[in-house]
């Protein structure tokens, strides 16, 4: 049955009360039995408390039947909004001893006849290919007459039952309920008449008036500038020559199918309406993006500065309740894409809709207004993908003044229950049919068995697609899924970079000056451990394109950081020192930072995670001796490798010419047969050391010893090792080398002490190592 044939209520009581004169029903959908033929009865007494007696049940049956009716009746009169009978329906269900089985629309997609607009009709010959999309409820409001003026573009304004009588804006068009039931359509018989999401209506008559882009507005956006086209991409062309290539979200990791969009643009600690609250504490920035072609952005969302789309939770949770919201994205951030598989809420006041997904703008109303257009959207991003089409989150496209309302919490619980559960849903969710609208309705369908929405939604999905083919809208072409295809393998060369600013934010409600006051707070108190002691780092890279990077990355916590490398730079206050008699330059570094409390040797191929040093006993050595393939003892007697034999020997001359105690601590932890070997990328000299190793580089004096003997050497003659803070270093992550097709980002944990290798050549390099270790660090984000 065509859902333009539905029978009315009034006309189906009607039929009941005709009774046996009734034709049998001709519907398939029919109640069962409807068209059997019973014989007459035959005759009874009529004497009324004989038939009374013998009829009791079917007198109860009919007294119930009665008074149900009047229920709805009553209802109906009470709360004209159609969600008004939708407990009642539920309730109705529930205590019916099980579901019954929805029945599926029976739509006659080629029978369906257009739909002409009437000659006498208002506007009936005015055609435009933008058009805006506002629902109204109050008078004209500034923002709205500023949206009537915007060039190139129809305002449309689409009325409900609070709208002020005589509601009228030069510019605008408006569509009054009057008007609206004139128009045809099959939906407006589903809209309720108090909810905004009457601008289904409008949608349709923007469509049938020539639209080919639609802004999904609200009465208080400001577009900045007066100019939508210089906020979206309006003319997407037809070639993929037309635009330049998107960020675009990686799909790198398969279980990752919802983000925060506002991350990206600068606000980690603010998350839009209909986000998963299980996701709210997902504040870190991505770690590579990739890159997509534009033109299929169907749907484009873009941001809100001063009130941005959020939910009640963060509403009351982070402002006195006197105070405005005006919090403010970044406005140079580049536009980002969603790929498939992956979704983000999507509203109704700030999104432009192309063509090809015009399908995408009915609202569904068995659900909360505040719920409608969230689960709308997550809704048209699944479909989205069956065109090959995505959604991209735009910088700032409207300013919307806080007018300091109540969120009703109540309107939106729906969401926080049920958004994570549809999301999972929809990502799972196929289907064989082999037409786009049969995929809609097929959709829709599932999504009322879920309980995501009603039965009543599945019937107005029915509608709206007709009423779409009635006005001359061509439904898009299907296309193949590429969630469902092998994941193509993400290479080095396709990990795109973008690092968001950090943007003054709220933090329950105090204002974040820049950052927020708990990572300030952890810089300091690393600043106060290790704000004394001096950091001594060797380069190996070009220093003209990284000295002043690694000073910045680590002058923030240690007290000075000398930069030391195989040839000077006088500029950039680079001293000479080659790497493999590094240990030979310290004592002039100790002699200058008399005052430090110690001295941390680094070079530039390990990073150093100095925020799980802060147990580390300053007082004791740290080296990397716990670590296998950085400490390594090498037996002399059998080796042949002349290179250890005579550092070997150079070692017993050193030895052999020391003080008793550096002989004694060396030998009962070494003996004389072999000798330690460690690449000594990192260690630690306290201060009450700084003396004895002066004097093992006295003894040392002109010898040929190597970088990686020696200081192995030293630590072993002033101290027994199990004097060592061994601990300090133990969980360093250590690789001799990195596989061919492995990445630091690969072996890299904010957790370890320090990582090695990394490879840092220029800023590039720089940026990619602070990017990781920002998740320690979240303040590093400052430096790029």
């Amino acid at each position: 049955m065509l859902v333009q044939d539905r029978v009315s209520p009034h006309a189906a009581a009607a039929a009941a009360a005709a009774g046996q004169n009734q034709k049998p029903s001709s519907s398939p959908r029919g109640a069962p039995g409807a068209d059997r033929r019973h014989p007459r009865p035959f005759a009874k007494n009529l004497d009324f408390a004989t038939w009374a007696s013998e009829h009791s049940s079917k007198l109860l049956l009919l007294l119930f039947a009665v008074a149900s009716a009047a229920a709805v009746f009553l209802l109906r009169g009470a709360a004209p909004d159609a969600a008004a009978l939708l407990c009642l329906d539920r309730s109705a269900r529930s205590g019916s001893g099980g579901p019954a089985k929805l029945p599926y629309p029976d739509v006659a997609w080629s029978k369906v006849p257009p739909l002409a607009i009437a000659a006498g009709s208002p506007f009936a010959s005015f055609r435009a290919e933008r058009w805006i999309v506002v629902a109204v409820s109050s008078p004209p409001t500034a923002a709205l007459a500023a949206l009537a003026r915007v060039k190139g573009w129809q305002l449309l304004a689409v009325g409900d039952s609070r709208t002020p009588a005589g509601w009228e804006l030069k510019g605008a068009i408006f569509l009054s309920l009057e008007l609206q039931a004139q128009l045809g359509y099959r939906s407006v018989d589903f809209l309720p008449y108090g909810s905004h999401v009457r601008k289904t209506a409008g949608y349709l008559f923007a469509i049938q008036h020539g639209a080919k882009v639609i802004f999904d507005a609200d009465d208080r956006a400001e577009v900045p500038g007066n100019d939508l086209g210089k906020h979206f991409d309006v003319d997407l062309g037809s070639g993929v020559t037309n635009h330049p290539v998107l960020l675009q979200y990686s799909h790198a990791d398969p279980n990752r199918t919802v983000v925060n969009p506002y991350v990206h643009f600068g606000q980690r600690s603010v998350w839009p309406r209909g986000l998963p609250l299980d996701k709210v504490g997902e504040v870190a920035h991505e770690v590579f993006y990739t890159e997509v072609f534009s033109g299929r952005q169907f749907i484009q969302q873009g941001l809100s500065d001063g009130l941005p789309d959020v939910d009640a939770v963060f509403y009351f949770t982070r402002k006195p309740p006197t105070s405005a919201f005006d919090l403010r994205f970044d406005s140079e951030a580049p536009k980002v894409a969603l790929p498939q598989g992956m979704m983000a809420p999507v509203n109704s006041f700030n999104t432009l809709f192309q063509s090809p997904a015009f399908w995408g703008l009915m609202m569904p109303v068995s659900v909360s207004s505040m719920a409608a257009d969230v689960i709308r959207g997550y809704w048209a991003q699944r479909i989205l993908w069956e065109i090959g089409g995505y959604v991209a989150f735009y910088p700032p496209t409207i300013y919307r003044k806080d007018h300091i309302q109540a969120y009703p919490f109540a309107e939106e619980k729906d969401l926080h229950v049920n958004v994570g559960r549809l999301i999972k849903f929809l990502n799972e969710w196929r289907s064989n049919k082999r037409t786009l609208f049969e995929k809609i309705l097929d959709l829709s369908y599932a999504m009322a068995e879920e309980g995501f929405w009603m039965e009543q939604d599945v019937r107005l999905t029915a509608a709206w697609l007709q009423d779409l083919l009635a006005v001359g809208y061509r439904q898009p072409r299907l296309m193949s899924l590429e969630i469902d295809r092998q994941r193509a393998t993400i290479g080095e060369g396709d990990m795109k970079e973008f690092v968001p600013k950090k943007l003054p934010s709220v933090h329950l409600g105090v204002d974040e000056i820049g950052t927020v006051n708990y990572e300030i707070g952890n810089l300091i108190k690393w600043r106060k451990n290790f704000g004394n002691v001096v950091m001594i780092m060797h380069v190996s890279g070009p220093v003209d394109r990284t000295a002043l990077e690694w000073r910045l990355l680590y002058g923030r916590i240690f007290k000075t950081v000398i930069i030391l490398a195989e040839q000077s730079n006088a500029e950039l206050a680079v001293e000479r020192c080659t790497l493999s008699h590094a240990y030979k330059y310290l004592p002039k570094v100790f002699e200058r930072y008399s005052g430090a409390d110690g001295f941390v040797f680094l070079q530039d191929h390990m990073i150093l995670n100095y925020w799980n040093l802060m147990q580390a006993d300053k007082e004791k050595l740290w080296i990397t001796n716990k670590i296998a393939h950085s400490w390594v003892t090498v037996p002399l007697e059998t080796n042949k490798e002349e290179w250890f034999v005579k550092q070997g020997a150079m070692v017993k001359q050193v030895i052999g010419s020391s003080p008793v105690h550096f002989q004694t601590n060396y030998k009962e932890s070494m003996g004389e047969d072999k000798i330690a070997f460690c690449g000594s990328e990192l260690f630690y000299v306290p201060r009450r050391f700084v003396e004895d190793f002066v004097d093992l580089v006295g003894l040392v004096g002109d010898l040929d010893l190597h970088h990686k003997i020696a200081v192995p050497m030293f630590f072993l003659a002033m101290d027994p090792p199990q004097n060592f803070d061994s601990d300090a270093l133990a969980g360093t992550v250590f690789k001799n080398q990195l596989p061919a097709n492995a990445t630091f980002s690969s072996i890299y944990t904010a957790q370890a002490p320090a990582v090695f290798p990394v490879k840092v050549m220029n800023e590039i390099d720089f940026i990619k190592v602070i990017r990781l270790m920002s998740i320690g660090d979240p303040l590093l984000m400052e430096l790029v």
